[in-house]
C-alpha cells in the first residue's frame, strides 16, 4: 500500500476506484467495504484508493471533545489498513478551509481534479461539504459530466457499522474483550511510554510497568484485570503478562493508571515504548483488606493468566 499525503498534488491512478472514511477500528464492517472496493477493482482492472483524513474530522467539527474516543491511533489504524492489501491511501489534513468547501467544490475541485476517480464506492447516508450538505444524489448527479460512476454501499452494511462501532466501543468500556475482537477481528490492544509510578508492586513481588498512552483520544477498556500479550519494540521482546487498569483502591489510589506486570522478566524500562494486546479480562477490580490479601490474589491472577495465555 502506497501512502499519499494530499495537498496540492494530482495523482493519476489507474481506474481508481474510491472510497472515502475514517475506518476508526477498520473492523469486520470496514473490511466488508474495502472487501467491495477490491472486486470492483479487479473487475475493471484498476486500483484502490482509500482516502481518509488526519486528524479525525470529529476532533475538529465536535464543540466539546473531552468525550471522543478513537478505536485507533493514526499509527494503528496504518497498519490495520496496510492489511487490507489497498494499492493507495490517501490522506488528507482535516481542516477548517477544507471543511468549508462548498459540496459541489469537494467534488469537482477536489475529488476529480486531484484523484480522478473512475469509481466512487459510498454510503447510502455519506454527507461531505460545507454544512454536510452534499450527499450520494449530487455525488451521482455530478458523476457523468465528470467521468465516474458511483456505487451505493446498503443500508444493511451501513447499519451494520454504526452498530458494530457502538457496540465494540461498549464491549471494551465495560471490559468484553472476547465481544470486542469478534467484531474488530483482532485483539484490541493500547500503546504508549512506561513512566515511573508508586513501584508499589515491587514490594509485594510483583513489579509492573506504569503506561501513559500517548495519544489522548484513544479509548481505554474498563477498569479491570486483564491477561495480556506484551510487546517492548525497542528491545524486540515479546511476553505474557497481568494488567490491571484502575484506581488501586487497596492502597487508596487518587486517579487512573494503568499497569502490568510483565512475567519472567527484570530490568529498568522506564521511557521506553509498550504495547499491550488484551487477550482476555480475568476479574474485576477490587479493594482487598491489605496488602497480604492483594499479593495472594495477584498469585492466583498470574496462574489464571497463564492458562489463558499458554497457547498465546
Amino acid at each position: 500500500m502506497q501512502i499519499h499525503y494530499l495537498k496540492n498534488t494530482e495523482f493519476s491512478f489507474k481506474n481508481a476506484v474510491l472510497t472515502v472514511g475514517s475506518f476508526d477500528g477498520v473492523h469486520i464492517g470496514h473490511q466488508k467495504i474495502l472487501a467491495q472496493l477490491r472486486e470492483e477493482a479487479a473487475r475493471i482492472v484498476g486500483e484502490t484508493v482509500l482516502l481518509t483524513f488526519h486528524p479525525h474530522p470529529r476532533l475538529l467539527l465536535k464543540s466539546v471533545q473531552a468525550d471522543i474516543v478513537l478505536l485507533n491511533t493514526w499509527e494503528e489504524k496504518i497498519k490495520l489498513l496496510e492489511a487490507q492489501q489497498l494499492d493507495h491511501l490517501l490522506v488528507v489534513e482535516f481542516n477548517v478551509d477544507f471543511a468549508a468547501l462548498e459540496p459541489e467544490e469537494y467534488i469537482e475541485d477536489f475529488l476529480v481534479k486531484k484523484i480522478h476517480p473512475s469509481t466512487i464506492i459510498i454510503g447510502y447516508d455519506h454527507r461531505f461539504g460545507k454544512g454536510r450538505k452534499g450527499d450520494f444524489n449530487l455525488l451521482n448527479a455530478l458523476g457523468d459530466k465528470n467521468n465516474y460512476s458511483v456505487q451505493k454501499i446498503s443500508e444493511e452494511v451501513i447499519n451494520d457499522l454504526t452498530i458494530s462501532s457502538t457496540k465494540i466501543r461498549k464491549a471494551l468500556l465495560v471490559g468484553d474483550i472476547v465481544l470486542a475482537k469478534d467484531l474488530l477481528g483482532y485483539n484490541y490492544s493500547l500503546q504508549g511510554t512506561i513512566v515511573e509510578g508508586k513501584k508499589l508492586g515491587r514490594t509485594i513481588g510483583y513489579p509492573t510497568a506504569n503506561i501513559h498512552i500517548d495519544d489522548t483520544n484513544k479509548l481505554i477498556p474498563g477498569n479491570a484485570v486483564y491477561a495480556v500479550i506484551v510487546n517492548l519494540p525497542g528491545r524486540n521482546i515479546q511476553g505474557k503478562g497481568m494488567m490491571n487498569i484502575g484506581n488501586n483502591p487497596t492502597v487508596n489510589g487518587q486517579s487512573r493508571t494503568i499497569e502490568v506486570n510483565l512475567f519472567d522478566f527484570e530490568g529498568d524500562i522506564y521511557s521506553e515504548k509498550i504495547e499491550v494486546t488484551l487477550i482476555e479480562k480475568m476479574r474485576e477490580e477490587i479493594k482487598f483488606n491489605g496488602l497480604d490479601a492483594l499479593k495472594t490474589q495477584l498469585a492466583n491472577d498470574e496462574k489464571t493468566a497463564r492458562n489463558i495465555l499458554i497457547d498465546s
